[in-house]
């Protein structure tokens, strides 16, 4: 880090820590901190007169952020030139300087290079292609889909299904990534075999977990007298040359370039469960919604840039307020998944102890991220938000169209829930007695989404790689390596190879399982 961002750490610090409450003497403060992203149904639908408007509001007034604080942050980005890496991102740079790689994730949704939003279009058009074929009885009679991946090549789609299908689904989609033979089992209970395609995710094509239940998905196809069940398989891979090796037909091979990594995959021929379950129009939308924020992100500064303001946030808490943790509730079940999600691309992205540089950092990066869903967190954990000794910064997402058809009261209720979460939490409550005093002065961020359709939940996605990304670049670290996943891995597969001794305890534990 220079030694000028140094300096405006050690100022940002320094400031005077005000409450939330005070900083509310300011009328202004609501339009100040609370903004919209919004598209419209030509981005969407591609359709000249398609007037209707849709988007996001993101209010951060009941963060502790405010003037003089956001001047400060807005000096960290210059100093540790954000505008620069953003641009090189955009532009195709090798901003993933530890594999010496580009990230092209935005490339998928239509913004980056030229040649690489070519390449992405092209192969969206071969899934394109295989998609509607299932759809249209090609391959015969296609009801289900056993999609195996893991990491991010399962939590991304397991995602947007659940949250997209909740009503209807073309193609009955289930995601498998635990190795336990109880997840698969699941599944194989849920289908026909005689109906069911797999889906096998995985960019090298040798993640030892997919591969393994890929075999066995196999297995359970022939042993139910699937014709030609290698026929059945769809491979999902930045190496396609080893899902050749594998057996899969290159007609059912949908590639990716290895400059899209795993948890910022959803957008590439990763998505492709999803698109078969929502249908590739509705994917279309996913994408317009997420390329919408990426406009937003490409182009606007300092604090009016909604994903950086968030970032500004995430970084005061963590470095300044000291705060080891961020909860994240959707009061939305259709968003039930959502913080799992928002864990791995969080914290595989800026979970470092190392600058980009190989320095070690000089401070906290990423935060631990968990939460929940809706009026069920309320009644387990918000005991501790609104009197446990933590701070804890909240993010509320909700959604003002309901998801359901049932009385408005449920709907009404859940909202107005979600709302008083925040102001509780903000004000607090005076009591003489200590078992009801609420301190209050405890932060939270509240998406509201007009509605949660396939385009809103782009745009919700790509809104946290974007928060991501730049709190990675202020903090001076690489968001687009996970060298911290592989040592296990490597442990896991000594164990499997036999000859190597370990401590007295995993030795003790391998014995006792039957397995030294």
């Amino acid at each position: 880090m220079s030694d000028a961002a140094a300096a405006i750490w050690t100022e940002l610090k320094a400031m005077p820590q005000r409450t939330l409450l005070e900083l509310f003497d300011d009328g202004e403060r609501v339009s100040k901190l609370s903004d919209r992203i919004e598209w419209s149904g030509e981005d969407v639908l591609g359709e000249e007169g398609a007037k209707w408007n849709s988007g996001i509001q993101f209010d951060w007034s009941k963060t502790h952020l405010d003037d003089a604080l956001l001047t400060q942050f807005e000096k960290l980005s210059e100093a540790m030139d954000f505008s620069g890496k953003r641009a090189a991102m955009f532009g195709g740079e090798k901003i993933n300087n530890t594999e010496g790689r580009a990230a092209t994730h935005t490339a998928q949704r239509g913004v980056g290079t030229d040649a690489a939003v070519e390449e992405a279009m092209a192969l969206h058009a071969r899934m394109k292609m295989l998609v509607e074929a299932i759809h249209d009885g090609a391959l015969g009679d296609i009801k289900h889909l056993i999609h195996v991946g893991i990491g991010g090549s399962a939590l991304g789609p397991a995602l947007a299904i659940d949250a997209l299908t909740r009503d209807f689904a073309k193609v009955d989609v289930h995601v498998v990534s635990n190795i336990d033979g109880t997840a698969l089992e699941q599944a194989f209970a849920a289908c026909d075999p005689k109906t069911t395609m797999i889906a096998v995710a995985s960019k090298t094509f040798t993640t030892i977990e997919t591969m393994t239940n890929a075999a066995s998905a196999l297995k359970w196809l022939e042993d139910n007298g699937v014709d030609d069940p290698s026929g059945r398989v769809v491979a999902l891979t930045a190496s396609p040359e080893k899902a050749v090796e594998w057996g899969v037909d290159e007609t059912r091979i949908l590639p990716f370039k290895e400059t899209v990594g795993g948890r910022y995959s959803l957008w590439s021929t990763i998505g492709f469960p999803v698109a078969l379950a929502i249908g590739w129009d509705e994917f279309g939308e996913f994408l317009a919604g997420a390329q919408a924020v990426d406009l937003h992100f490409q182009n606007a500064d300092g604090r009016a840039n909604l994903p950086l303001r968030a970032a500004f946030a995430d970084l005061y808490y963590a470095r300044v307020r000291g705060c080891q943790t961020r909860a994240v509730f959707a009061y939305d079940e259709r968003l039930d998944l959502l913080p799992d999600y928002l864990q791995q691309l969080e914290m595989e992205s800026n979970g470092k102890s190392v600058t980009a540089g190989g320095d070690p950092v000089d401070g906290p990066t990423a935060p631990v991220t968990w939460g929940g869903v809706g009026t069920d967190a309320q009644h387990a954990v918000f005991q501790l938000l609104h009197q446990g000794t933590h701070l804890i910064p909240v993010d509320f997402i909700a959604s003002i169209a309901p998801g359901d058809d049932l009385n408005p009261a449920h709907h009404r209720i859940l909202l107005t829930n979600c709302f008083a979460q925040g102001a509780a939490l903000m004000a607090g409550k005076e009591s003489d007695d200590g078992a009801r005093k609420f301190e209050g002065n405890r932060p939270s961020a509240t998406m509201l989404c007009d509605d949660l359709d396939a385009a809103t939940l782009g745009a919700l996605i790509a809104f946290h790689e974007h928060r991501t990304f730049a709190s990675a670049m202020l903090m001076g670290i690489n968001p687009f390596d996970q060298f911290g996943v592989e040592l296990g891995k490597q442990m896991a597969n000594a164990i499997e190879g036999g000859g190597q001794s370990f401590d007295a305890s995993t030795e003790a534990l391998l014995e006792q399982a039957g397995l030294g």
